[in-house]
Protein backbone atom coordinates (compact mmCIF):
# COMPACT_ATOMS: atom_id res chain seq x y z
CA UNK A 1 0.00 0.00 0.00
CA UNK A 2 2.39 2.71 0.79
CA UNK A 3 4.46 1.88 -2.54
CA UNK A 4 1.15 2.49 -4.18
CA UNK A 5 0.74 5.95 -2.29
CA UNK A 6 4.16 7.07 -3.71
CA UNK A 7 3.53 6.52 -7.25
CA UNK A 8 0.01 8.16 -6.62
CA UNK A 9 0.83 11.20 -9.45
CA UNK A 10 1.69 8.35 -11.82
CA UNK A 11 -2.05 7.45 -11.44
CA UNK A 12 -2.59 10.97 -13.06
CA UNK A 13 -2.44 9.56 -16.21
CA UNK A 14 -6.13 7.76 -15.40
CA UNK A 15 -7.81 10.82 -14.79
CA UNK A 16 -6.23 14.33 -16.95
CA UNK A 17 -8.29 16.48 -14.77
CA UNK A 18 -6.25 14.76 -11.37
CA UNK A 19 -3.00 16.67 -13.07
CA UNK A 20 -1.63 19.23 -11.20
CA UNK A 21 0.43 21.54 -12.77
CA UNK A 22 4.54 22.61 -11.84
CA UNK A 23 5.17 24.39 -14.51
CA UNK A 24 3.60 27.62 -15.91
CA UNK A 25 5.36 28.90 -19.14
CA UNK A 26 2.66 31.35 -19.96
CA UNK A 27 3.83 33.21 -16.46
CA UNK A 28 7.39 33.13 -16.76
CA UNK A 29 7.26 37.12 -16.56
CA UNK A 30 5.49 37.22 -13.40
CA UNK A 31 5.93 39.66 -10.83
CA UNK A 32 6.29 38.40 -7.70
CA UNK A 33 4.48 40.70 -4.95
CA UNK A 34 5.12 39.60 -0.90
CA UNK A 35 1.44 39.51 1.00
CA UNK A 36 2.91 41.32 3.59
CA UNK A 37 3.18 44.36 2.22
CA UNK A 38 0.69 46.72 1.00
CA UNK A 39 -1.99 47.00 -0.89
CA UNK A 40 -2.64 43.31 0.22
CA UNK A 41 -4.82 43.09 3.31
CA UNK A 42 -4.00 40.36 5.77
CA UNK A 43 -7.24 38.80 8.29
CA UNK A 44 -6.41 36.57 11.37
CA UNK A 45 -2.53 36.96 12.20
CA UNK A 46 -0.69 38.63 15.16
CA UNK A 47 1.86 40.94 13.56
CA UNK A 48 1.71 39.69 10.26
CA UNK A 49 4.40 41.78 8.27
CA UNK A 50 6.55 40.55 10.91
CA UNK A 51 9.14 38.06 8.96
CA UNK A 52 9.12 34.19 10.31
CA UNK A 53 5.62 31.59 10.59
CA UNK A 54 2.47 33.45 10.84
CA UNK A 55 0.70 33.58 13.95
CA UNK A 56 -2.59 33.21 15.31
CA UNK A 57 -1.23 34.21 18.90
CA UNK A 58 1.49 36.33 20.74
CA UNK A 59 4.36 33.91 21.56
CA UNK A 60 4.07 34.85 24.73
CA UNK A 61 0.40 34.07 25.30
CA UNK A 62 0.56 30.60 23.34
CA UNK A 63 3.60 29.81 25.55
CA UNK A 64 1.88 30.26 28.85
CA UNK A 65 -0.60 28.07 27.70
CA UNK A 66 0.86 24.77 26.63
CA UNK A 67 3.14 23.58 24.57
CA UNK A 68 1.28 22.27 21.79
CA UNK A 69 -1.15 25.52 21.23
CA UNK A 70 2.63 27.53 21.01
CA UNK A 71 3.29 24.94 18.30
CA UNK A 72 -1.12 25.06 16.60
CA UNK A 73 -1.09 29.00 16.59
CA UNK A 74 1.82 28.57 14.18
CA UNK A 75 -0.74 26.81 11.76
CA UNK A 76 -2.58 29.59 9.82
CA UNK A 77 -6.28 28.03 10.13
CA UNK A 78 -8.49 30.79 9.34
CA UNK A 79 -5.89 33.51 7.76
CA UNK A 80 -6.88 35.65 4.61
CA UNK A 81 -5.45 37.61 2.07
CA UNK A 82 -7.32 40.34 0.00
CA UNK A 83 -6.49 42.14 -3.09
CA UNK A 84 -7.50 43.16 -6.18
CA UNK A 85 -5.79 42.92 -9.78
CA UNK A 86 -6.78 42.82 -13.35
CA UNK A 87 -4.23 40.44 -14.40
CA UNK A 88 -5.14 37.41 -16.46
CA UNK A 89 -3.55 34.91 -14.04
CA UNK A 90 -2.58 34.46 -10.32
CA UNK A 91 0.76 32.55 -9.50
CA UNK A 92 0.75 32.12 -5.86
CA UNK A 93 4.10 31.13 -4.51
CA UNK A 94 4.10 29.33 -0.90
CA UNK A 95 6.99 28.61 1.59
CA UNK A 96 5.77 25.72 3.50
CA UNK A 97 8.23 25.21 6.80
CA UNK A 98 5.98 22.11 8.14
CA UNK A 99 3.56 20.45 6.04
CA UNK A 100 1.32 18.01 7.94
CA UNK A 101 0.14 14.98 6.35
CA UNK A 102 -2.61 13.12 8.04
CA UNK A 103 -4.93 10.22 7.40
CA UNK A 104 -7.37 12.82 8.46
CA UNK A 105 -6.42 15.86 5.98
CA UNK A 106 -6.42 16.17 2.60
CA UNK A 107 -3.36 17.84 0.97
CA UNK A 108 -5.62 20.38 -0.25
CA UNK A 109 -6.37 20.89 3.72
CA UNK A 110 -3.21 20.85 4.95
CA UNK A 111 -0.80 22.93 2.72
CA UNK A 112 -3.23 24.24 0.47
CA UNK A 113 -4.73 27.55 -0.79
CA UNK A 114 -8.12 28.30 -1.49
CA UNK A 115 -9.46 31.58 -4.27
CA UNK A 116 -12.38 33.04 -4.27
CA UNK A 117 -13.73 36.24 -6.33
CA UNK A 118 -15.78 38.65 -4.04
CA UNK A 119 -18.17 40.99 -5.42
CA UNK A 120 -21.05 43.09 -3.84
CA UNK A 121 -22.63 39.86 -3.77
CA UNK A 122 -21.23 37.56 -1.95
CA UNK A 123 -17.82 35.46 -2.68
CA UNK A 124 -17.49 32.57 -5.31
CA UNK A 125 -15.61 29.82 -5.22
CA UNK A 126 -12.99 29.70 -7.80
CA UNK A 127 -10.62 26.82 -7.37
CA UNK A 128 -8.35 25.63 -4.79
CA UNK A 129 -4.35 26.06 -5.71
CA UNK A 130 -3.77 21.99 -5.29
CA UNK A 131 -0.84 21.07 -3.92
CA UNK A 132 1.30 18.84 -5.94
CA UNK A 133 1.50 15.09 -4.55
CA UNK A 134 5.17 15.95 -3.36
CA UNK A 135 5.19 19.04 -2.24
CA UNK A 136 7.65 19.75 0.28
CA UNK A 137 8.76 23.27 1.98
CA UNK A 138 5.85 24.98 -0.10
CA UNK A 139 4.96 24.92 -3.61
CA UNK A 140 3.82 26.81 -6.62
CA UNK A 141 0.49 26.75 -8.67
CA UNK A 142 -1.33 28.91 -11.08
CA UNK A 143 -5.21 30.37 -11.46
CA UNK A 144 -6.56 31.75 -14.77
CA UNK A 145 -9.10 33.91 -16.20
CA UNK A 146 -10.06 34.53 -19.62
CA UNK A 147 -9.73 38.21 -19.48
CA UNK A 148 -8.10 41.16 -18.14
CA UNK A 149 -10.16 43.20 -15.93
CA UNK A 150 -10.56 43.90 -12.11
CA UNK A 151 -11.35 41.66 -9.95
CA UNK A 152 -11.19 41.26 -5.70
CA UNK A 153 -10.25 38.15 -4.48
CA UNK A 154 -9.97 36.51 -1.07
CA UNK A 155 -7.59 33.32 -0.72
CA UNK A 156 -7.85 31.24 2.40
CA UNK A 157 -4.32 30.17 3.90
CA UNK A 158 -4.09 26.13 4.72
CA UNK A 159 -5.40 24.83 7.76
CA UNK A 160 -2.47 22.15 9.19
CA UNK A 161 0.67 23.87 8.00
CA UNK A 162 3.21 25.98 9.06
CA UNK A 163 3.60 28.85 6.52
CA UNK A 164 6.44 31.48 6.29
CA UNK A 165 6.20 33.31 3.35
CA UNK A 166 3.51 33.83 0.36
CA UNK A 167 3.77 35.75 -2.64
CA UNK A 168 1.36 36.50 -5.19
CA UNK A 169 2.38 36.56 -8.60
CA UNK A 170 0.94 38.84 -11.55
CA UNK A 171 1.81 40.29 -15.02
CA UNK A 172 4.06 42.80 -15.26
CA UNK A 173 1.48 45.80 -16.23
CA UNK A 174 -1.11 44.46 -14.00
CA UNK A 175 -3.10 46.83 -11.64
CA UNK A 176 -2.77 45.76 -7.81
CA UNK A 177 -5.45 47.83 -4.99
CA UNK A 178 -6.98 46.68 -1.79
CA UNK A 179 -9.39 43.69 -1.98
CA UNK A 180 -13.11 44.09 -1.23
CA UNK A 181 -13.71 45.42 2.43
CA UNK A 182 -15.89 43.72 5.29
CA UNK A 183 -18.74 45.21 7.21
CA UNK A 184 -16.74 47.95 9.36
CA UNK A 185 -16.63 46.35 12.57
CA UNK A 186 -14.67 44.87 15.07
CA UNK A 187 -13.98 40.99 14.42
CA UNK A 188 -15.86 38.35 15.35
CA UNK A 189 -14.04 35.40 17.59
CA UNK A 190 -13.99 32.03 17.48
CA UNK A 191 -12.12 29.58 20.54
CA UNK A 192 -12.57 26.00 20.09
CA UNK A 193 -11.21 22.81 19.08
CA UNK A 194 -9.74 20.77 16.07
CA UNK A 195 -13.58 21.57 14.59
CA UNK A 196 -12.96 25.13 14.60
CA UNK A 197 -9.69 24.78 13.44
CA UNK A 198 -11.13 23.24 10.18
CA UNK A 199 -9.78 19.79 10.71
CA UNK A 200 -11.29 17.41 7.87
CA UNK A 201 -12.84 19.73 5.57
CA UNK A 202 -11.43 19.17 2.16
CA UNK A 203 -10.14 22.24 1.50
CA UNK A 204 -9.73 25.51 3.53
CA UNK A 205 -12.42 27.41 2.04
CA UNK A 206 -14.62 24.71 3.90
CA UNK A 207 -13.68 25.36 7.34
CA UNK A 208 -16.99 26.93 9.14
CA UNK A 209 -15.40 30.39 10.43
CA UNK A 210 -14.43 30.80 6.83
CA UNK A 211 -17.84 29.33 5.61
CA UNK A 212 -18.73 32.28 8.20
CA UNK A 213 -16.73 35.26 6.64
CA UNK A 214 -18.16 34.48 3.43
CA UNK A 215 -22.03 34.10 4.60
CA UNK A 216 -21.54 37.70 6.91
CA UNK A 217 -18.89 39.53 4.88
CA UNK A 218 -17.61 40.29 8.26
CA UNK A 219 -13.82 39.80 10.03
CA UNK A 220 -13.92 35.90 12.01
CA UNK A 221 -11.12 35.25 13.89
CA UNK A 222 -10.49 31.41 14.24
CA UNK A 223 -8.58 30.35 17.15
CA UNK A 224 -9.27 26.91 17.48
CA UNK A 225 -6.29 24.53 18.37
CA UNK A 226 -6.82 20.88 17.44
CA UNK A 227 -6.83 18.84 20.46
CA UNK A 228 -5.86 21.46 22.86
CA UNK A 229 -8.29 24.13 23.61
CA UNK A 230 -8.82 23.63 26.95
CA UNK A 231 -10.32 27.45 28.13
CA UNK A 232 -7.06 27.80 29.73
CA UNK A 233 -6.57 31.35 31.57
CA UNK A 234 -3.33 32.92 29.74
CA UNK A 235 -5.89 32.33 26.47
CA UNK A 236 -9.17 33.35 27.88
CA UNK A 237 -7.52 36.59 29.13
CA UNK A 238 -5.96 37.24 25.81
CA UNK A 239 -9.04 36.81 24.20
CA UNK A 240 -11.27 38.98 26.49
CA UNK A 241 -8.67 41.91 25.99
CA UNK A 242 -9.04 42.12 22.00
CA UNK A 243 -11.64 43.96 20.85
CA UNK A 244 -14.26 42.06 19.29
CA UNK A 245 -18.46 42.48 18.32
CA UNK A 246 -19.36 38.66 19.19
CA UNK A 247 -17.57 35.80 20.68
CA UNK A 248 -18.42 32.25 19.96
CA UNK A 249 -17.12 30.02 22.77
CA UNK A 250 -16.80 26.15 21.07
CA UNK A 251 -14.25 24.20 22.74
CA UNK A 252 -16.29 21.20 24.23
CA UNK A 253 -14.80 18.31 22.45
CA UNK A 254 -10.94 19.22 24.13
CA UNK A 255 -12.12 19.10 27.70
CA UNK A 256 -10.92 15.91 29.03
CA UNK A 257 -14.12 15.28 30.85
CA UNK A 258 -17.24 16.48 31.83
CA UNK A 259 -15.88 17.49 35.30
CA UNK A 260 -12.94 19.40 33.60
CA UNK A 261 -15.71 21.02 31.62
CA UNK A 262 -17.21 22.08 34.73
CA UNK A 263 -13.82 24.22 36.20
CA UNK A 264 -13.24 25.64 33.53
CA UNK A 265 -16.25 26.75 31.08
CA UNK A 266 -17.85 29.26 33.25
CA UNK A 267 -14.22 30.38 34.40
CA UNK A 268 -13.86 31.21 30.73
CA UNK A 269 -17.18 32.98 30.23
CA UNK A 270 -17.15 34.97 34.04
CA UNK A 271 -13.11 36.39 32.12
CA UNK A 272 -14.40 37.24 29.14
CA UNK A 273 -17.77 38.93 30.60
CA UNK A 274 -16.02 40.72 33.17
CA UNK A 275 -14.03 42.69 30.42
CA UNK A 276 -16.53 43.08 27.97
CA UNK A 277 -19.90 43.84 29.48
CA UNK A 278 -21.40 44.21 26.37
CA UNK A 279 -20.40 41.74 24.24
CA UNK A 280 -22.83 38.90 22.88
CA UNK A 281 -21.43 35.56 23.21
CA UNK A 282 -22.65 32.33 21.74
CA UNK A 283 -21.68 28.81 23.63
CA UNK A 284 -21.61 25.88 21.37
CA UNK A 285 -21.99 21.93 22.64
CA UNK A 286 -19.98 19.35 20.46
CA UNK A 287 -21.56 18.42 17.41
CA UNK A 288 -20.74 14.57 17.04
CA UNK A 289 -23.23 14.22 20.38
CA UNK A 290 -24.79 10.92 18.79
CA UNK A 291 -21.03 9.65 18.38
CA UNK A 292 -20.33 9.51 22.17
CA UNK A 293 -22.89 9.10 23.71
CA UNK A 294 -21.61 8.13 26.93
CA UNK A 295 -20.52 11.37 28.08
CA UNK A 296 -22.08 14.23 25.73
CA UNK A 297 -25.32 14.57 27.38
CA UNK A 298 -22.86 15.20 31.22
CA UNK A 299 -20.71 18.17 28.68
CA UNK A 300 -23.82 19.77 27.45
CA UNK A 301 -25.29 20.53 30.88
CA UNK A 302 -22.25 21.98 31.92
CA UNK A 303 -22.42 24.70 28.80
CA UNK A 304 -26.38 24.78 29.35
CA UNK A 305 -25.19 25.53 33.10
CA UNK A 306 -22.88 27.78 32.44
CA UNK A 307 -25.50 29.95 29.80
CA UNK A 308 -28.24 29.61 32.48
CA UNK A 309 -26.26 30.80 35.36
CA UNK A 310 -25.82 33.83 33.14
CA UNK A 311 -28.93 34.29 32.29
CA UNK A 312 -30.43 33.87 35.51
CA UNK A 313 -27.42 36.61 36.82
CA UNK A 314 -29.39 39.58 34.11
CA UNK A 315 -26.97 38.75 30.75
CA UNK A 316 -29.31 39.45 28.03
CA UNK A 317 -26.43 39.07 25.22
CA UNK A 318 -25.79 35.66 26.02
CA UNK A 319 -26.76 32.59 23.58
CA UNK A 320 -26.50 28.94 23.43
CA UNK A 321 -26.40 26.20 20.63
CA UNK A 322 -27.08 22.69 20.98
CA UNK A 323 -24.33 20.97 18.69
CA UNK A 324 -26.80 17.66 18.79
CA UNK A 325 -29.10 19.80 16.72
CA UNK A 326 -26.75 20.49 13.57
CA UNK A 327 -26.71 17.40 11.86
CA UNK A 328 -29.78 16.26 12.82
CA UNK A 329 -32.40 14.72 9.70
CA UNK A 330 -32.13 13.48 6.63
CA UNK A 331 -28.08 14.33 6.38
CA UNK A 332 -26.83 13.02 9.95
CA UNK A 333 -25.12 10.18 9.11
CA UNK A 334 -23.23 12.05 5.83
CA UNK A 335 -22.10 14.52 7.84
CA UNK A 336 -18.86 13.52 10.14
CA UNK A 337 -15.53 11.89 8.48
CA UNK A 338 -14.39 9.82 11.78
CA UNK A 339 -17.40 10.33 14.07
CA UNK A 340 -15.91 13.28 15.71
CA UNK A 341 -14.73 15.54 12.53
CA UNK A 342 -17.50 17.16 10.90
CA UNK A 343 -16.61 16.82 6.71
CA UNK A 344 -17.77 20.03 4.46
CA UNK A 345 -21.23 19.04 4.50
CA UNK A 346 -20.96 19.05 8.24
CA UNK A 347 -19.29 22.06 8.47
CA UNK A 348 -21.74 24.38 5.70
CA UNK A 349 -24.62 22.77 8.67
CA UNK A 350 -22.87 24.04 10.94
CA UNK A 351 -22.12 27.73 9.36
CA UNK A 352 -25.60 27.76 8.98
CA UNK A 353 -26.84 27.54 11.85
CA UNK A 354 -24.24 29.73 13.48
CA UNK A 355 -24.81 32.10 11.18
CA UNK A 356 -28.43 32.74 12.00
CA UNK A 357 -27.66 33.08 16.09
CA UNK A 358 -24.93 35.49 15.22
CA UNK A 359 -27.18 37.62 13.34
CA UNK A 360 -29.47 37.79 15.82
CA UNK A 361 -27.47 38.07 18.74
CA UNK A 362 -25.48 41.13 16.57
CA UNK A 363 -29.24 42.65 16.14
CA UNK A 364 -29.91 42.62 19.47
CA UNK A 365 -26.91 43.57 21.67
CA UNK A 366 -28.22 45.11 25.01
CA UNK A 367 -26.37 47.50 26.94
CA UNK A 368 -25.51 45.85 30.17
CA UNK A 369 -26.96 47.48 33.13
Amino acid sequence: MAEEIIKAPENQELDKNMIVETVFPDAEDAVLHNVREEPFELFNFVNPKEPGNFRRLPVDVAEATCASVARLCQEPAGGRVKFSTDSDYILLKAIEPSISRNSHLTLANSCGFDLYKETDEGAKYIQVFMPPYTADGGYEQIARFPSRKMRSFVIHFPIHCKVSDVFIGLRPDAKLEGGHKYIDEAPIIVYGSSIVHGTACSRPGNCYTNILCRYLNRNVINLGFSGNAKGEIATMEYIAKQEMSLFVYDYDYNAPNADYLAETHKRGYDIIRAAQPDLPIIMISRPNFVWRPSDSPKRRDVIVDTYRAARAAGDKNVYYIDGETFFMGKFENECIMDAVHPNDMGFAFMADAIECVIRRALANRTPAK
